[in-house]
């Protein structure tokens, strides 16, 4: 069991708050710098990440203020802790790269701050690192052990053969991959998603989170990857270079995010471009499982171009009969027209869903990009509904001052 944390430790932490909010991306860019001098610890990561915007510096800079300004009081982070965990079973983090991380951070506290990291301060942090540490690896062991004892459970890197591909829209590519083995698939939680390594041969392998766009079903997974213009290649790589018969691995399916087993009230979904294939599964579930489940479904793209797997989503609600299907588009393409290719032209707003859908009844899910993420939740909260039922995926590093 981990020893508590010493009444010294907390104070000298909490001390250096001013220093990490000050400094923090700049400890975070040094950290990585130092992690990646060594190529075995670079492949961990998804490097798409890392680039120009700092996505992942700033975040993980987000999440060690945040750790310090709640080290006495580390309830207020079991979320992000269940977030990093998650995260850390579908890259496969071991206990044995906890030490290298250690180095670097304490490493990095060291360069940046200078003579203001004390000897003191940085066995302090030490102390706080690894307090935190055997937290995130016992939660993680958990989740392992409970993943592999399941049906179709599996531990690691798994080989899939892409059995079908499909494209949905002028953007968006669904991949259908079966395993290699011919064995069972773990079924999913609705709303969670798989890490990938695939790559062209004689190079490092890109790793890429994408979300799971099928109900489960216990034999395959589907996902849909919109084709990114920018970034490090990985969507452009799959669309481009792998095809049916291919072969890529991925690790079991990961993610806090995702419809209940048991909904308790009326779900709201709401998705903006291709946030929409966690909804999708979720849609395909409550179509199949939850007969009686009253639900919407509100999904933002550009046009008709852009809006993949509609078919498919209005079959599910004409057949579940309780499901309630409305679109947006914000650049509708010539021959689009409200109450015939969509319901409104524009953004999904607070406004419409307060005379659309129950919001006060509701649990809601949202998936999509930032600035969709960041608008609805604020206006969200601002129309009252209460923070627990809002539920978010966001793609990418979580920006902490959306998840604040």
């Amino acid at each position: 069991m981990t020893q508590p944390l010493s009444t010294e430790t907390i104070t000298l932490v909490k001390a250096t708050i001013p220093a990490l909010a000050a400094h923090g991306p700049a400890i975070t860019r040094t950290m990585y710098r130092r992690l990646f001098e060594r190529d075995d610890i670079r492949a961990l990561f998804n490097q798409a990440n890392q680039g120009d915007s700092g996505t992942q510096v700033h975040a993980l800079a987000g999440a060690i203020l945040a750790y310090a300004q709640n080290i006495d009081n580390l309830g207020a982070l079991t979320s992000a802790v269940e977030r990093i965990a998650q995260k850390h079973v579908g890259y496969h983090i071991l206990p044995e790269h906890y030490p290298v991380v250690a180095e670097a951070l304490l490493g990095a506290i060291s360069e940046v701050l200078g003579e203001a990291a004390t000897p003191a301060i940085l066995t302090a942090w030490g102390e706080a690192y690894w307090f935190l540490a055997e937290i995130l690896k016992g939660r993680e062991a958990r989740i392992r052990e409970e993943i592999v004892q399941l049906e179709g459970g599996w531990d690691g890197w798994r080989k899939f053969v892409v059995a079908d591909k499909r494209r949905e829209s002028s953007v968006i590519t669904s991949f259908v991959l079966r395993p290699a083995d011919g064995k069972p698939v773990l079924r999913h939680r609705p709303g969670q998603y798989l890490t990938f390594r695939f790559g062209p041969a004689g190079e490092p392998a890109m790793k890429r989170n994408y979300s799971i766009s099928c109900a489960p079903n216990g034999e395959h997974y589907r996902i849909s990857v919109k084709r990114e213009a920018g970034g490090n290649g990985g969507s452009r790589f799959l669309h481009d270079h792998v095809a049916v018969g291919d072969v890529i691995e991925a690790t079991p399916p990961a993610g806090e995010f995702f419809l209940p087993e048991v909904p308790q009230r009326p779900v709201v979904l709401l998705s903006g471009g291709v946030g929409q294939t966690p909804m999708v599964s979720m849609v395909e579930t409550i179509a199949a499982d939850h007969p009686e489940l009253e639900a919407y479904y509100v999904h933002g793209t550009m046009s008709s171009a852009t809006h993949a797997m509609e078919d498919h989503v209005k079959s599910l609600a004409e057949l579940h009969g309780r499901i309630k299907i409305a679109n947006f588009y914000s650049e509708p393409r010539e021959g689009d027209a409200p109450g015939e290719t969509h319901d409104v032209t524009g953004f999904i707003t607070a406004d419409w869903l307060r005379a659309n859908t129950p919001l006060d009844a509701a649990d809601i899910f949202l998936c999509g990009p930032r600035p969709f993420l960041r608008s609805l939740v604020r206006d969200l909260k601002s129309a009252g509904v209460r923070a627990d039922r809002i539920h978010f995926e966001l793609f990418g590093p979580t920006d902490e001052m959306l998840a604040a």
